[in-house]
């Protein structure tokens, strides 16, 4: 059974405990392995995430199978009623179970509360993981290309899904 806990600050080892037990094998037939690790410093070091949750608003929550931690997905919001889910990683012993869409729809319950129409999210346009997105009611709305710095880009589908009323 799937329990949801709201992280702080002191989750942050354990949300990167989860980040390298899934990140690298996740992009590792998509990124050069210099990519992987400049992201991860750059988006997942303990300053970083630490200044996600303090000062950019970010929501962190790690979802438990049966108290065992096995995924996790930070999420705000970015406009009034636009929030985005910036993460969402899940152990590779939990893929094909429901986990994924556990989380999102938990996500769409609690941005719901706050008035939220629509949540929007980046997927690399080469990463399948996009098909689980679309099975979601998610939408390609826009091609984007981001620099991220040290010569690399993030070459993403902006994806969205509308919250019904």
């Amino acid at each position: 059974m799937w329990s949801v806990q709201k992280a702080s600050i002191a989750d942050i080892p354990l949300i990167r405990e989860l980040t390298f037990a899934v990140w690298p094998q996740t992009y590792a037939a998509l990124l050069s392995q210099d990519q992987i690790n400049y992201m991860l410093e750059l988006i997942y070091s303990e300053a970083s995430l630490k200044k996600q949750m303090q000062e950019e608003g970010c929501s962190f929550i790690i979802i438990r199978d049966n108290n065992e931690p096995v995924a996790f997905a930070s999420y705000n919001e970015i406009k009034p009623q636009l929030w985005k889910l910036n993460k969402i990683y899940v152990l590779g012993s939990q893929q094909g179970k429901g986990t994924g869409k556990f989380i999102i729809n938990y996500i769409v319950e609690e941005i719901k509360q706050q008035h939220a129409k629509s949540l929007q999210l980046q997927v690399k346009r080469d990463n399948p993981a996009q098909e689980f997105y679309k099975k979601l009611g998610f939408t390609v709305i826009e091609t984007a290309d981001f620099d991220i710095g040290n010569g690399y880009f993030m070459r993403d589908y902006i994806m969205e899904l509308a919250i019904p009323a």
